[in-house]
């Protein structure tokens, strides 16, 4: 198992981004928990600093450690009950930027490629066609230079890093990637090089769709 020194970012603090009655959305930094780790040392969390000013914040979704981007809080029960729903339905829509090792051919294309945990080398995910749940990823290359492609990426489904066993599997891993890029493209990105830009939903009481977004910072 990997362990790591864990050493969330300070600044800032609590980045929100949009907040009602209802719902809190933020812009999660790199390196934080969405949710306290198991370790008692991995305490600090996105949800343990919302509920310091919130403390009836409840969790929908997360991101990964290591993704920055937009996450949205539900505030009550019954709108955390909704928002359960509309992820679960897939009702809400998310957009993530990468950039991933080397040129990307195709211009656009879709991964569709089950997930199941890799339990010995767990947090690790890994393909399996008899026991992993269906996971599919459309993707648009944005741009390509210095040997990199930076890419929109659109997940239909929400497994366990995704994204980053989707780009491994395509032979363009995300840059920065500890788990899934080898040395030369771990080290190629100070973090890794993949941010939550846009999340769509209907909220939770109004009904109302809504879009939240945050510029990608790399």
């Amino acid at each position: 198992m990997n362990t790591f020194h864990y050493q969330p970012p300070l600044q800032p603090y609590l980045d929100i981004i949009y907040q009602d009655n209802d719902i809190v959305v933020l812009n999660k930094p790199s390196g934080l928990l969405s949710v306290p780790g198991k370790a008692a040392e991995h305490w600090d969390s996105l949800e343990y600093r919302v509920k310091l000013v919130y403390p009836t914040a409840r969790i929908v979704h997360r991101l990964d450690m290591s993704t920055s981007g937009v996450m949205v809080l539900a505030l009550h029960a019954d709108a955390q009950r909704q928002l359960n729903r509309q992820f679960q339905l897939r009702q809400t829509s998310k957009l993530y930027i990468a950039r991933v090792a080397g040129w990307v051919t195709a211009d656009f294309g879709t991964i569709n490629m089950p997930l199941v945990c890799d339990w010995p080398n767990r947090p690790k995910q890994m393909v399996c066609y008899q026991r992993g749940k269906a996971s599919v990823t459309h993707y648009q290359v944005l741009s390509r230079a210095n040997n990199s492609s930076r890419l929109a990426l659109t997940p239909v489904t929400g497994r366990s890093h995704q994204l980053r066993v989707h780009m491994q599997i395509l032979g363009h891993a995300i840059l920065g990637d500890k788990f899934y890029a080898d040395p030369i493209n771990l080290a190629a990105a100070n973090r890794l090089q993949l941010h939550a830009e846009t999340l769509s939903l209907f909220h939770p009481v109004t009904g109302k769709e809504t879009v939240f977004s945050v510029k990608c910072p790399f």
